[in-house]
């Protein structure tokens, strides 16, 4: 089963258990895959790794707006956000460690032969396809940063 038919079996059972946030979440989250299969020139269908990727997209959202309505003193909203988030991540694989993501960045610099901060885009060409889902974008680039600043 692949990951966009399990998303549709878990809103029927949602549904069905009458679990408004799962399934107000999961809707969410197929139209977003719908949206972006229909963007462009023609429409396509999504490979898990493409579904993957807009649901980190979308996590990243929830996780923005739970931080700035708890920054506005809405705590109430910052809490629905941070619930939904939670129901999106459940979908994606495992985030990676720290430990694993400084492993990854250190081969990555030495398989690129990088030498300091202005050769950044050789080492995060090599790391997206590694991490694609399994750690945030800014979070691997601040790491990086790090890394190439030693």
């Amino acid at each position: 089963m692949g990951l966009k038919e399990k998303l549709q079996s878990d809103l029927t059972e949602a549904i069905r258990s009458r679990n408004e946030l799962v399934s107000g979440t999961i809707r969410m989250v197929l139209s977003a895959i719908t949206n972006e299969e229909v963007a462009g020139k023609e429409a396509r269908t999504l490979s898990d790794d493409e579904i993957i990727t807009v649901l980190s997209r979308e996590a990243k959202k929830r996780r923005e707006a739970a931080e700035a309505f708890a920054d506005a003193g809405r705590a109430d909203k910052a809490e629905l956000e941070k619930s939904e988030g939670e129901v999106i991540t459940a979908y994606l694989p495992a985030q990676l460690s720290d430990d694993e993501l400084n492993a990854l960045i250190a081969d990555a610099v030495a398989k690129s032969g990088a030498a300091g901060p202005a050769d950044m885009g050789k080492v995060m060409g090599i790391l997206k396809p590694q991490i694609a889902g399994k750690a945030d974008g800014g979070k691997v680039s601040a790491a990086v940063k790090a890394a190439l600043n030693k």
